[in-house]
């Protein structure tokens, strides 16, 4: 089953060039960073309303030299807390995005990087800061 799912990922990985594989769920997170070797970074935010979560999703995130270097070297995982009821999430993810909070957000900041290890260990944090993509991945790295 773990190989189908990974064939399945890196199939679709392929075919979707450099576009963003951003994941909802710990685990599977987890799981994919024990696999490939590989840091989770975990991004608090609220996409509807947060002003500098909105400005580091447009200047770091949906960058091509960001999601090129990301694709190799990160998991990218989102807990995002909408508040247009167009953006709802479904009840499941929005309990899971809660526990994620009360784990690694405590202080409810946004946006709220933290980068983690294969077993879920905080091994550093930061936020939105008016930086390039080159500078950003070399903070993210650095932890």
């Amino acid at each position: 089953m773990k190989k189908i799912f990974l064939s399945y990922a890196l199939v679709l990985i392929t075919f979707s060039g450099f576009s963003q594989n951003w994941l909802t769920n710990l685990e599977e997170a987890k799981e994919i960073s024990a696999n490939e070797n590989k840091n989770i970074v975990l991004v608090f935010q609220g996409s509807d309303w947060c002003a500098p979560c909105i400005k580091l999703d447009r200047e770091i995130w949906s960058t091509q030299e960001f999601k090129k270097y990301a694709d190799k070297n990160f998991v990218m995982l989102r807990a995002d807390f909408p508040r247009k009821k167009k953006n709802k999430l479904t009840e499941t993810q929005i309990k899971s995005n809660k526990e994620l909070m009360e784990k690694y957000n405590l202080n409810g900041y946004f946006p709220f990087v933290v980068v983690l290890d294969k077993n879920g260990k905080v091994l550093g944090n930061t936020g939105y800061k008016k930086t390039t993509p080159k500078e950003y991945i070399n903070t993210l790295s650095s932890f």
